[in-house]
């Protein structure tokens, strides 16, 4: 159980579906109440079996590119300090590439995003897609395993809650109500990849000194 909590919390806090409250809100302005909910299903499920997938496929590539764990932790603790500090700064959508102008003007031609990019980059993203991989490496007993896919379903049924809640979100909270827990989120995921960066150098240092 505390894998699951553990789990949970720390890709829960990675992908910040509060976060993306703001952009839904705006890409489904024209849609109606039953289009929301099903954009919401939609982004949901991309999101669950792009991280299952991750889950299981991570290890694989790491073998194949000849990349190891530690370089792993490094690479994605960084990628998660990132998105941490665009949460504090507010710069969260342009740390996405939500600001790039080719971006906006195809999301304006676009009639279905609930793949990119809602589910890709917005939630699943660098930083939640290396985390899972770190999580295939940590976790390898047949319950451990369970406990962490029950996680990725359980933050996916969390996102697909916030989603469909999103205009109501938005109307409660306001901008500064979501901009405030975003930062406060920002510094829970500030030091969750401090904690994979520290881990990483503690073990190479390890190594080193044997």
């Amino acid at each position: 159980m505390d894998i699951f909590l553990y789990v949970f919390a720390a890709l829960f806090s990675v992908i910040n579906p509060l976060g993306t409250v703001p952009v839904f809100v705006g890409l489904t302005s024209d849609e109606n109440p039953e289009e929301r909910n099903k954009t919401s299903l939609l982004t949901t499920v991309n999101v669950a079996v792009i991280l299952i997938i991750s889950f299981f496929a991570g290890t694989y590539l790491l073998d194949f590119f000849g990349i190891s764990l530690n370089a792993l932790r490094i690479a994605g603790g960084m990628i998660i300090v990132t998105s941490g500090f665009a949460l504090l700064t507010g710069t969260f959508s342009k740390h996405k590439g939500m600001k790039n102008k080719r971006v906006r003007k195809d999301l304006d031609k676009r009639e279905k995003f609930s793949l990119t990019p809602l589910a890709i980059p917005m939630l699943a993203g660098p930083g939640s897609i290396s985390l899972l991989i770190t999580f295939n490496q940590k976790y390898q007993a047949t319950n451990e395993i369970v406990f962490v896919i029950l996680a990725v379903l359980a933050v996916g049924l969390a996102t697909f809650l916030i989603l469909r809640s999103s205009h109501y979100i938005s109307k409660f909270l306001g901008a500064s109500g979501i901009n405030a827990i975003s930062r406060i989120v920002g510094f829970i995921v500030i030091a969750i990849g401090i904690e994979y960066i520290s881990a990483a150098v503690i073990s190479i240092l390890k190594t080193i000194h044997i």
